[in-house]
């Protein structure tokens, strides 16, 4: 599958790629989620049927959209997928959009810097390149420090700390936004 909406539909840097979020990898991505689900907006665990429904009436509507309001990515080194992610909540008129990533959770812990930093690599050049967007962002709950510093070695800056914003295990916590304009 390609998105209409792209001129380049994969793009690619050393060993890591970008390409259209492939049906096949599905339950790879339902299980990192479901692994994840303490620092994602998610209520609940996935199941293969929640899987299968959202990957055929919301992913597959995706690719022929002229402006979707998401772009999903297969995140893949060496042709095998380690994590996925792309442009959600995209705001077409402002031409701006926020960071979504999720990475095989086997390799946060000694590859997390790594992943995060040629991830935001790719995914600028999808979002300033192909698409000219003004400004990208990421909203994350204020539960892993080390993600920001990712953040900020590929030039985001620190935009808003909401504070105490969301609750999680019983406290509230902040929620930080980091941003990048091109």
């Amino acid at each position: 599958m390609t998105y209409k909406v792209l001129q380049q539909n994969t793009v690619q840097q050393g060993a890591f790629s970008l390409v259209p979020i492939r049906m096949e990898d599905r339950m790879d991505i339902m299980k990192w989620r479901n692994e994840q689900l303490y620092h994602l907006r998610q209520q609940k665990p996935l199941t293969a049927e929640d899987q299968e429904y959202y990957f055929n009436h919301v992913v597959a509507q995706l690719f022929d959209q002229t402006q979707p309001n998401q772009i999903l990515f297969s995140f893949l080194e060496d042709g095998v997928c380690i994590g996925y992610g792309g442009l959600v909540h995209i705001n077409w008129t402002d031409q701006n959009a926020e960071i979504s990533f999720i990475m095989d959770t086997a390799l946060e812990a000694n590859r997390f810097q790594e992943i995060w930093s040629a991830y935001l690599a790719l995914l600028e050049e999808v979002a300033f390149a192909d698409l000219k967007f003004h400004k990208i962002y990421t909203y994350a709950f204020d539960l892993r420090p080390h993600l920001y510093q990712a953040f900020l070695n590929a030039g985001f800056k620190e935009e808003a700390r909401l504070k105490e914003h969301c609750f999680f295990e019983n406290k509230f916590i902040d929620v930080v936004i980091h941003s990048k304009i091109k």
